[in-house]
């Protein structure tokens, strides 16, 4: 009898232990944005957050943290209980922050819940520019290496990677078309309308407004296919040039959420995403939807380090 009491007690404790899953979500969640407020990131996350609240049935709320470049709040997300109820809009910069030296932090230290978004790059000219096509323009830098100047953000950002990928893919060196920082793409346009540089490599939904005004016009996008807005406009892929470079945001927990939790947050997103309302904002504002389930979400990331860290480490951006 005694042993049977002391077995009970094991049980017990050991059963207490466990994670148990019962009704889920039974309180308000709280999604992590590493960027801004007013940023596409944080619009797209309160935009999924809205559709979110009404699906999943309890409040979805959105918190800004902010700070080094993206990994103050990718780590607040990262090291959250991993009891479904705090989220993070992952950003392609967990992807890129770690090659950088900038944080230990990866994509491993979350849970894949589905991808949401992607916006791609293109490359951008003055309409009054002597290229009228992709390959007049490469012909160019391959008769003129060094003499054309690009930008699009910050040094070692995304748009920047854009440029560097694209012309180590295309044969060229990383430095025959020069980069000139700017603190994003809306300056970078007015430089690149003011003649200061040659080239944009920002996402072909922030160059909009300069195309739309007759000021500038698209060469070739960046994208797995032509975009919808553009379909006169060829991928680089079909130009011969196997490469695709932009940025993405999707959701994720934190490491050791249970499956459970997870089966249904990505339910719920796949639900949001093709909400009228959510495409109507998405395209209102020229964001591109782009959803992947958890498990492809997941070999999305692995994929992106990857190819990420590789043009981080040719382009000099890599720390040893």
């Amino acid at each position: 009898m005694k042993r049977l009491l002391v077995l009970g007690i094991v049980v017990v404790i050991v059963l207490g232990a466990l994670p148990v899953f019962g009704a889920y979500p039974e309180r308000p969640i709280t999604i992590i944005c590493p960027w801004a407020a007013g940023g596409g990131t944080d619009r797209i996350t309160r935009a999924l957050a809205l559709e979110l609240s009404e699906i999943l049935g309890v409040p979805v709320g959105v918190t800004n943290v902010t700070g080094g470049a993206g990994v103050v709040g990718h780590t607040a997300g990262a090291q959250a209980a991993p009891d479904g109820y705090t989220l993070t809009m992952v950003t392609l910069d967990i992807c890129l922050l770690h090659w950088q030296g900038l944080t230990d932090l990866t994509y491993e230290a979350f849970e894949p819940i589905a991808l949401v978004n992607a916006d791609y790059s293109a490359i951008t000219v003055r309409a009054d520019s002597p290229w009228k096509t992709y390959e007049d323009l490469h012909a160019y830098i391959k008769e003129h290496p060094g003499k054309l100047l690009a930008s699009g953000s910050g040094a070692g950002t995304i748009w920047d990677l854009a440029r560097a990928g694209w012309l180590l893919t295309a044969g060229f060196g990383v430095n025959d078309v020069g980069w000139v920082p700017t603190t994003g793409a809306a300056p970078s346009l007015q430089e690149l309308i003011a003649g200061g540089v040659d080239i944009v490599t920002c996402s072909l939904a922030e160059a909009i407004p300069v195309i739309e005004s007759g000021e500038a016009k698209c060469l070739a996008f960046m994208g797995p296919e032509r975009h919808p807005s553009y379909p006169d406009v060829p991928t680089l892929r079909e130009l011969g040039i196997p490469w695709e470079a932009g940025t993405w945001r999707g959701l994720g927990a934190p490491k050791g959420t249970l499956p459970e939790i997870i089966k249904v947050l990505e339910a719920a997103v796949a639900k949001a995403v093709q909400s009228q309302r959510f495409v109507d904002f998405m395209q209102k504002n020229g964001f591109g939807i782009r959803f992947l389930t958890a498990q492809d979400f997941g070999k999305f990331m692995a994929d992106e380090d990857k190819k990420w860290g590789e043009v981080l480490r040719q382009a000099g951006f890599a720390k040893p």
